[in-house]
């Protein structure tokens, strides 16, 4: 077992593990350390503790020092000088008519490189572009091309539920997320209405997916014969959440009613109605399919 902390360095960033160093160093402090970009400022989200050496990327870097009142102070100088050279880099995108949105710049602790996060359709020329930064910066200048989905974790914005994008508060890596999750967990297939900001499926698709697929396992499907306390009958509908099913059901003087149970109250036949015809509740138009499609990663 070897201790460690877990250290971020943006709001909902991946957490890194670092050797602590025998130093003091507790959760919500703030710390400098060294990684493969250079000097870092990082937040600590994980007070020390101990993991095995499975989970870590060998080899272990180490916290070089608990932050100083100094050490903020230059992070938040940082910050701002970043929004500076966002400015300054835009204004460059346009004189070099480039087809790029730039998203965000970060400075390293040290200062000896500056990285801009930018979006396009393909593949950029920008060779001339650095070449006027490190004129500017007189630094190391990275440019760094991102998915959509990471320029809506580093723009952030409110989604369909009326609270903040869970990938700019919390998410520290994104979960792969698919077309079976909307349907198994009963939602509409409309494009605009699974897709977040970014025009990918939300990520909270996968939040209930393991409830949903442990439930499915004991829900019949549509359209099986089962053995009610009213009578024989046609599983019509199922409620995967409720656990329980609508059941059409013959009774005995020749008609027909529909009765709700929970699937522990019914005995389940190997038989299928023939009469039964599947109806999909949910109809794709044709130019969604390519949408939905698009949707996935």
């Amino acid at each position: 077992m070897i201790d460690v902390v877990g250290v971020r360095f943006k709001e909902a960033g991946k957490i890194y593990y670092f050797d602590p160093d025998n130093i003091d160093i507790n959760k919500d402090d703030f710390v400098i350390v060294e990684t493969a970009r250079g000097i870092e400022f990082g937040h600590v989200v994980t007070g020390p503790k101990k993991i095995s050496e499975d989970e870590i990327v060998a080899p272990l870097k180490k916290v070089l020092r608990v932050a100083t009142d100094k050490d903020i102070n230059i992070h938040k100088e940082n910050k701002k000088k970043a929004k500076e050279a966002m400015k300054i880099c835009e204004d460059k995108v346009r004189d070099h008519n480039l087809g790029m949105k730039i998203i965000d710049v970060e400075y390293t602790f040290d200062n000896n490189k500056v990285i801009f996060y930018f979006t396009a359709d393909g593949r950029v020329d920008f060779r001339g572009l650095v070449k006027d930064l490190a004129a500017i910066f007189r630094t190391r200048i990275e440019l760094r091309q991102i998915g959509v989905r990471d320029e809506a974790k580093m723009i952030g914005g409110m989604g369909p539920c009326g609270r903040r994008c869970c990938c700019s508060k919390f998410l520290g890596e994104f979960e792969p997320v698919s077309i079976k999750m909307a349907k198994e967990q009963n939602l509409s297939l409309n494009p605009t209405k699974i897709s977040g900001l970014c025009g990918r499926l939300m990520c909270c698709l996968q939040y209930e997916q393991d409830t949903y697929e442990e439930i499915l396992k004991k829900m019949p499907e549509v359209g099986r014969i089962a053995l009610t306390p009213m009578g024989r009958g046609t599983i019509i509908d199922t409620y995967t959440l409720l656990e329980r099913v609508k059941v059409r059901v013959r009774l005995e003087d020749g008609t027909e009613d529909i009765f709700q149970y929970q699937i522990e109250e019914i005995k389940l036949t190997k038989e299928i109605d023939p009469n039964y015809v599947n109806i999909i509740s949910t109809t794709i138009h044709e130019d969604h399919i390519c949408e939905l499609e698009s949707l996935q990663e």
